[in-house]
């Protein structure tokens, strides 16, 4: 360490500094993009958990217990280089070929279905978590079971799940480094490439460590507030939290 040549002026000199940029343009892309894929997916994939139909819970519970015991960085492989070879021929030469930026694309569907595994279990533990007499008096009140989901259920599950939602959001942003593995340029490949090109490691992964660190920290910050808000007077005390 004595004999290394430290220049932190690599990380603001071009095109250095217009990596890291980018590579933090398409870190937020892809968090961003996989946890709209996570929300949609898991809220309906939760929700079918907690249903009276055995057939929907059993679908539900298979696709949470393969998708949840799969490593991610398998997943992502079997996204990028399997999933084309299987499909018919000209799907797959449409997904290697003519879709644009593959790569890009695999990693949002791999981390998306990924966490939408993990975001089901949180909404069917936020609907289970409900008192039930609120669900026996919608009911004897005359709502459906969809209403009894719309008007009670869903709002007041959603509520209560909202910590481990947000520390599931911050899992995203951390896992999108996998991407590096099928070519996607995140900021930790950035990094990688910036050190290949100037042998100044420290400093490049210095800088990726910072970049990380300032999104969960603004992401923090952010959910903190969302939490407050979100948080319902006395549930905790009342020992349904």
């Amino acid at each position: 360490m004595s004999s290394y040549n430290w220049n932190w002026a690599v990380l603001v000199s071009q095109p250095y500094l217009g990596w890291l940029l980018d590579g933090l343009a398409t870190t937020v892309m892809l968090a961003l993009s996989a946890w709209m894929i996570a929300l949609v997916v898991g809220t309906l994939i939760g929700l079918a958990r907690t249903l009276p139909n055995p057939i929907l819970r059993g679908l539900a519970t298979a696709y949470v217990d393969l998708f949840r015991n799969i490593p991610v960085l398998v997943q992502m492989f079997l996204w990028f280089f399997v999933l084309p070879e299987v499909v018919p021929p000209e799907m797959g030469h449409w997904l290697k070929r003519d879709l644009p930026y593959p790569e890009f694309f695999s990693a949002v569907m791999c981390l998306g279905l990924y966490a939408a595994s993990r975001v089901a279990e949180q909404v069917r533990s936020g609907i289970t978590s409900v008192p039930p007499g609120l669900s026996a008096a919608a009911r004897a009140s005359g709502l459906s079971v969809a209403q009894t989901y719309r008007y009670i259920l869903l709002p007041l599950g959603f509520r209560i799940i909202v910590p481990p939602l947000t520390s599931e959001f911050l899992g995203i942003f951390k896992n999108t480094s996998i991407a590096l593995t099928i070519g996607v340029m995140e900021i930790t490949a950035e990094s990688r490439q910036i050190e290949s090109y100037t042998f100044q490691g420290y400093e490049a992964f210095a800088a990726a460590t910072a970049l990380y660190l300032s999104i969960s920290l603004v992401l923090l910050f952010l959910t903190r507030r969302l939490e407050a808000r979100a948080r319902i007077p006395g549930w905790i005390s009342r020992g349904n939290g």
